[in-house]
This record gives structure tokens, sequence and C-alpha cells, in this order.
């Protein structure tokens, strides 16, 4: 029963006929299916692009400048291991938009025509908040952070030598992390616009959500120290009050109209 419930998601009209469970199954590994597909295809066009993702990705070194020599391969496999990572990264970016319509496809019959108005919409939101999110991360914070670890081992007397592997685990999870950071909004406002969340709960719930968002982020940073946890913190804490106040507009312009 807690399985129907789950793909159920919610009472259909009595006017659409209710599928029997194992439909729902069906439609779940289909969707699976042409979300994998999507990303597959997305990694082949990135990986034949490998040298101008290289270049892409190793361009925040340049904050540093030519102190740090170039990177070093120590692995007999490291350029093609690397090279499937970046065009796996790359793809999730390139096929993002595909993955949240097929993921918002199979939701779809469950939503009342009311919320099916707000897909589309919250589909190019997410996807621009992600592409915020990276582009934030890579012009601004990514450089700033490598100059950092840079001039701090370079503080502790060490030789700064970075290796392909590292460089690149550290740049692509510290980038789409970001990214899927600044997806908060979005999940948030979804939550209030099915009246699963509201702006009292958010306001009453504040400290707790701070200390949930820093716990996140340092899930999500790549490195454990303070200052990396802050980048990734405080942006998410933004985000999650700038949240309230727009829960707080949605609430108060509803109550408008049902007023009038």
């Amino acid at each position: 029963m807690a399985l129907r419930d789950i793909f159920k998601f919610r009472e259909l009209p009595e006017s659409e006929t209710t599928k029997p469970f194992l439909e729902h199954l069906e439609d779940l590994r289909w969707t699976v299916v042409k979300m994998a597909i999507t990303l597959v295809i997305a990694m082949i066009i990135c990986f034949a692009f490998r040298s101008l993702l290289v270049r892409v990705m190793q361009a925040p070194l340049q904050e540093v400048g030519s102190q740090i020599g170039t990177l070093k391969a120590l692995g007999v496999t490291d350029s093609l291991v690397i090279s499937f990572h970046l065009a796996f990264y790359a793809g999730i970016v390139l096929s993002f938009p595909l993955l949240l319509y097929f993921l918002a496809e199979f939701v779809l019959p469950a939503l009342t025509a009311m919320e099916k108005r707000f897909v589309l919409p919250a589909i190019f939101a997410s996807f621009g908040l992600f592409l915020l999110g990276v582009i934030f991360c890579y012009y601004w914070l990514l450089p700033k952070t490598i100059l950092f670890f840079f001039r701090d081992t370079e503080s502790l007397g060490w030789a700064p030598t970075w290796t392909v592997q590292q460089y690149y685990s550290f740049v692509t999870r510290f980038t789409i992390g970001f990214g899927l950071a600044f997806e908060l909004p979005v999940v948030v406002l979804a939550l209030v616009r099915f009246g699963l969340l509201t702006y009292q709960f958010m306001a009453r719930t504040r400290p707790y959500a701070i200390v949930l968002i820093f716990i996140l982020a340092t899930i999500i940073t790549p490195t454990p120290d303070v200052m990396t946890l802050i980048a990734m913190g405080l942006p998410m804490y933004l985000l999650y009050e700038s949240c309230i106040w727009i829960a707080w507009f949605i609430e108060r312009r509803r109550a408008r109209s049902a007023a009038g």
C-alpha cells in the first residue's frame, strides 16, 4: 500500500481512468530508459569534444597563472578515464532540460489541470537556475577557491603539484554541486504550490533549515575546509531566505484571490 501511495501521488479526477500499479511501474521503467538513453547520447556528443572540455575546465587555473605549471597525469589510463568523467558531467548539463521533461512526463498524469500549467515554466526555471549556479561557480567562485588553496599550500612551504584526477574531481563536483544547490527555490516553491509547505512553517523552522543547509553543503563540497563550506552554504541560505518571501507573496496573492 505504501508503494501504491508513492506512485499514485494524488487521487485522480473521476473522469480519468486510474492505471493499475504495474502499469505505473512500466511507465517508470520507460522513463528511466529514456533518461538513460538521453544521457548516453549527450555523453557521446560531449566526449567527441573532450579537448574543448579540457581547455574549458582548466581555464580557472589562469587565475593562479603559470606558477602551478602543468597538471600531472599519474595513471596510465588517466586521459581516457577523466575524459569519460568529463563527458558524464557535461552530458548532465547538456541533457538537463530533457531529463527534467521526462521526469515531469511521468508525474503529469497524477497532476491536476491547474498544476500541469506550471510544469513547463518550472522546467525552464529549473534549468535556468541550474545554469546560473554553474556559471556563478565557474566564473567567480571556482577561480578564487583554486587561488586560495594554491596560496594556502605555499604558505605551508609546500610546492602545489596537482594531478589531473584530483583537479577534475574537485572542479566537476564543486561546479555541478553548486548548480544543483541553485535548484532549491524550485523545490521549495513546488512544495508551497502543492500546499506541502507554508510561509509560516518555513519562517518558524528557519534555524533548523540553516543547519540542514550547511549539512547539505558539507556533503556536496569536495573538500572539508571552512572557506569552501561557507562559499557553498551562504548562497544556499540566501536562496532559501528568498524562498520564504516568495512563499509569503504566493500565499498572500492566493488569499486575495479567494477573498475576491
